[in-house]
């Protein structure tokens, strides 16, 4: 895991990379943002674990869970897989409050199956945190949402990003995501970019921005 830790940081996001990347590969998008240094922010990129992907042949990967296929929902997340990184997650989460890192200060962030992840620890999170970013994603496992969503959960801040041409998680994956969101009483911020699978520098703005607000730059 990459811990880039500022003298005097007081806020933190926690940014979950997505299949077959790195907290490494992730790591040229928070030097992208370049936050102020009257503001410093402590950024965790973890690692996956290493696992074979099925719609990879089976090849072994980071991935924060398997995929299946993306025909069924209960097949574009193994749902074990997604519970047992999601718990792993809420454990750095614990490591930074028990640091002394109020919860109203983190940010969970991810990309693609990082996103999954982060909405998924977010939504179900007890603790009220300072913003979910979701950035070319969907919900996994979205029947048992309004179930195990936490109090906290109605009262954080979301935005969600996608690309209207991205061929690996389809637009609609996005919009149903938001639907099922909205659906569950909760309120986020939406951006479409032209782009596909990845993040473009108009984004990078809206990104930095919506950070800057919520770290209470």
């Amino acid at each position: 895991m990459i811990d880039l830790h500022p003298d005097g940081a007081r806020h933190a996001v926690i940014w979950l990379h997505g299949l077959g990347d790195s907290g490494a590969g992730l790591a040229p998008l928070v030097d992208a943002l370049d936050l102020p240094t009257s503001l410093p922010v402590r950024h965790l990129l973890p690692d996956a674990p290493e696992r074979p992907i099925t719609i990879n042949m089976g090849h072994k990967m980071r991935g924060w869970y398997d995929i299946r296929s993306f025909e069924q929902p209960e097949d574009r997340a193994v749902e074990s897989h997604v519970r047992e990184s999601a718990a792993s997650i809420q454990g750095l989460l614990e490591r930074l409050i028990a640091e002394g890192f109020a919860p109203e200060r983190i940010v969970l962030a991810g990309f693609s199956q990082g996103g999954v992840i982060a909405s998924f620890t977010a939504l179900r999170c007890p603790q009220t945190l300072a913003g979910l970013l979701c950035m070319s994603t969907y919900l996994a496992a979205p029947d048992a949402l309004l179930g195990e969503m936490s109090e906290a959960a109605r009262s954080l801040p979301i935005c969600y990003m996608h690309g209207i041409y991205d061929d690996v998680v389809a637009l609609s994956m996005g919009w149903e995501a938001k639907n099922r969101l909205e659906a569950a009483g909760l309120a986020l911020e939406w951006h479409e970019y032209p782009m596909r699978h990845e993040i473009c520098r108009p984004q990078l703005a809206d990104i930095r921005a919506w950070l800057l607000a919520r770290l209470g730059a």
